[in-house]
């Protein structure tokens, strides 16, 4: 008989505790802002993963993270990649910015003025306390699905705080889910550009009367007044039009001067092709590419436009001139589609496929210009010329002359005196994109070309990859310049395909 009263005077001592726990209240579950007069911003995980220096870019306003998202950021934290990188650089930022506080829901200043503190959604307290989160759950029951969860977190911030709450996240389905319950809903817009942009290749065209277009081909330079360039940046390439027919190009070379284009007849190969410009924009990146006082030279366009073709002619020219030590062209290893797996080999051999098309451009520009046909290999009675399956750059890529890489492997390289180019430079994200901007040392070029319509990385759209990122950053800067290519030369059929579907 005596366990049983034991056990009975245990429960009741249980009870007893339990009555006299203090319920959480709204501020530690952190839905009460430190002051209802700047917005609250609730961060979704993709945003931190995306740019983890966002802590630092809303000012005075309030930001609040739901700790589902530091559920979510554990999951990335130990992975070897540019995604994992930033999820642990986001834990060490909020370790710091919260050690100076033991309550973290209450949150703590920003250095621009705001704050930033966790927020807790708890099922069991919020749910009996709002009637719109019931209603919420109704429409979405799912409670263990995190991107609710966020949901639901704001919901309970709009109703606790008279200020504006706004999720920003750059999962467009989250979007939709929260525009249809009544949540305000954003994309991180701090590192995208103007949608004119990435829509706009035309030339800017700056009128001119028939002499000064006259003085400007005979002397190769025109001074115009201030208004006539007060939208045109440094190093940007313009169109003087006078009259409906006489046109010609330029570059703007700042204090109010349009220069005329400094471009060869052909780009040299030495016993190989050469490529001479088919269009006007191929002319315009030609001259960017070989102006040595630009470094940093940007591209835009569709495929078959030349971009890279043109870009590794470039490469070549100025290389076997002996203007840089060496050629590097690289690009990012993001597929399209499915895959086909693991593949077979050592590191060369599994690159290949990732890296064909920068062989393909090399293959074309450096055989022999007389090979006509099919190559075959040479039977054992025939004279040794040489080995025919042997590709004419292999002895530059043994000697490093040449360098043909992916892009994963850059980190930590200091690369001076050589010309760098990133094919397919849409791909990456703004941060990688300033990776590989600091890499470059004195003396090198780098050239980023890609296509921002043709996007397979999750992570990225057309208007915040890191190559429309590193053009408007840089613009207007001495040492960068920007073309835009849009006639196709690849063939009338790659054109209409590029055009038509």
């Amino acid at each position: 008989m005596t366990a049983p009263v034991q056990t009975n005077l245990f429960e009741e001592a249980s009870q007893s505790k339990k009555k006299k726990m203090k319920k959480p209240s709204i501020s530690e579950y952190g839905l009460k802002a430190p002051s209802q007069v700047a917005k609250n911003f609730v961060l979704d995980t993709n945003v931190l993963l995306h740019d983890p220096g966002c802590l630092g870019r809303f000012k005075d306003n309030h930001i609040c993270i739901p700790v589902d998202v530091l559920a979510e950021l554990d999951r990335f934290k130990n992975e070897q990649s540019e995604r994992g990188a930033n999820a642990r650089q986001v834990h060490r930022k909020l370790t710091e910015m919260f050690s100076v506080s033991s309550n973290v829901t209450h949150g703590v200043a920003t250095d621009g003025g705001g704050s930033v503190r966790l927020v807790i959604y708890d099922p069991d307290f919020c749910e009996k306390n709002s009637s719109a989160l019931a209603q919420f759950l109704r429409v979405f029951p799912d409670h263990e699905r995190v991107d609710h969860r966020i949901l639901a977190a704001s919901l309970l911030l709009m109703e606790y705080n008279s200020a504006p709450v706004v999720l920003v996240t750059k999962d467009l389905n989250m979007q939709l889910k929260a525009r249809a319950v009544g949540i305000v809903c954003e994309d991180y817009l701090n590192d995208k550009v103007e949608p004119q942009e990435v829509t706009s290749y035309d030339l800017a065209t700056i009128d001119v009367d028939g002499s000064e277009l006259q003085n400007f081909a005979s002397s190769g330079d025109l001074e115009v007044e201030p208004e006539r360039v007060s939208n045109i940046v440094l190093n940007q390439y313009v169109m003087l039009r006078a009259g409906e027919k006489q046109t010609m190009p330029g570059r703007y070379d700042g204090d109010n001067t349009i220069v005329r284009l400094q471009i060869p007849d052909v780009l040299r190969i030495p016993d190989g092709h050469h490529l001479k410009p088919l269009n006007l924009g191929q002319k315009c990146l030609i001259d960017a590419l070989m102006n040595p006082k630009i470094s940093c030279v940007t591209c835009y366009g569709q495929a078959g436009t030349g971009k890279t073709l043109v870009a590794v002619a470039a490469g070549l020219h100025e290389m076997f001139n002996r203007q840089y030590t060496g050629l590097t062209v690289s690009r990012p290893v993001v597929a399209m589609g499915d895959q086909l797996g693991f593949l077979p080999g050592g590191l060369d051999d599994k690159m290949r496929p990732w890296l064909q098309p920068i062989y393909d451009a090399l293959d074309f520009l450096m055989q022999p210009a007389t090979q006509k046909g099919p190559r075959r290999k040479q039977g054992k009675n025939q004279p040794q010329g040489g080995d025919p399956l042997r590709k004419p750059y292999d002895e530059m890529l043994e000697q490093g002359v040449i360098e043909i890489e992916a892009l994963c492997y850059i980190r930590g390289r200091s690369i001076p005196n050589r010309f760098f180019i990133l094919d397919e430079a849409q791909q990456l994200t703004p941060k990688e994109a300033k990776t590989i901007v600091t890499r470059m040392s004195a003396g090198s070029k780098l050239v980023l070309v890609g296509d921002p319509a043709q996007i397979d990385n999750p992570y990225v759209d057309s208007r915040s990859n890191g190559l429309v990122y590193t053009r408007n950053r840089l613009k207007g800067q001495p040492f960068a310049a920007h073309i835009a290519l849009s006639k196709g030369e690849r063939s009338p059929l790659a054109e209409a395909g590029a055009q038509l579907m």
